[in-house]
């Protein structure tokens, strides 16, 4: 659930960023999108790691 939620806020944040700054190409959205999923899997290896 909380890899959904991170991956969710930098998917929303980044396309709030694109519509606002009015991008023809989603950068924002791109950086974001993989910067979370990168965050969400770090967060979920450095939990499974605590719990051994």
């Amino acid at each position: 659930m909380q890899m959904a939620v991170i991956i969710f806020l930098g998917v929303f944040g980044g396309m709030k960023i694109d519509r606002w700054l009015k991008l023809e190409i989603p950068v924002f959205t791109l950086i974001l999108s993989l910067s979370s999923v990168t965050l969400a899997i770090y967060i979920a290896i450095k939990d499974f790691l605590k719990s051994r």
